[in-house]
């Protein structure tokens, strides 16, 4: 099964337990052992409300709440204030707290890693990180930029797919009200077309197939052209 269709798999989950399994799969598809993948309904929501499912070994989660290390983690400082993934390893955590919190967690394998924020259209806080400790440094760095656009679509499915499982309440009543034009152009989009072969499959200018995402973005409430077809995926709108 390709990476497409373990995203689609991962979409259509009613099983928390198959979801948490799919999204461990599309991990290790990439290379990665563990993942972890966690979230809040806001920025604001107490740590202890978090929705979080993760492979990660069960003592170490243990010891990583009960020292409350969210608080001192450099990587969840990261994605709390940032938008860009961050690749992190052991130059990552600087001063004894931080050092003290790393030295922990190579204990259990986890020693570099790629993580994500992830900042949903309804104010949803958290992160999703990517870890690996069989990397060396060289291999890690030289490979990651062939992970990072497959990493980032994981990122996004494993969000909204997520909605369902982590009980959030979602405001969304109705699929939004899209023209049929803006329908084919998150169709076209959706099966790989750029806005310049949109434009010639549709024989319009690319800057009106632009114009038409610009609206489709902004009736779905989300920030990218991926996540309004991930939306449009999970609403019924467009078939994958």
């Amino acid at each position: 099964m390709n990476l497409i269709d373990k995203l689609y798999e991962m979409l259509a989950c009613g099983n928390e337990g198959a979801w948490q399994d799919n999204l461990v799969s599309l991990a290790q598809s990439q290379g990665y052992t563990q993942v972890l993948f966690g979230m809040l309904p806001n920025k604001w929501a107490p740590f202890e409300t978090v929705f979080l499912r993760s492979n990660y070994a069960a003592e170490w989660r243990k010891n990583y709440d009960a020292a409350k290390f969210h608080r001192i983690d450099p990587v969840v400082a990261h994605c709390l204030h940032r938008a860009v993934p961050l690749v992190w390893d052991s130059t990552s955590f600087t001063g004894p707290a931080q050092q003290a919190l790393y030295e922990q967690a190579a204990g259990f394998g986890i020693r570099q890693g790629v993580s994500y924020p992830v900042h949903g259209a309804n104010g949803e806080f958290g992160m999703i990180s990517f870890v690996s400790d069989t990397f060396s440094n060289r291999t890690f760095l030289g490979e990651i930029a062939d992970h990072l656009p497959h990493l980032a679509l994981i990122r996004d499915f494993a969000y909204e797919s997520s909605l369902k499982h982590a009980r959030f309440p979602d405001p969304e009543q109705a699929p939004p009200a899209l023209t049929p034009r803006e329908l084919e152009c998150l169709g076209w989009a959706a099966q790989g077309k750029s806005s310049w072969e949109i434009s010639r499959i549709l024989r319009c200018s690319e800057a009106t197939v632009n114009f038409h995402f610009a609206n489709i973005r902004r009736k779905f409430n989300v920030a990218t052209r991926q996540q309004a077809i991930v939306k449009s995926i999970r609403l019924g709108m467009i078939q994958p």
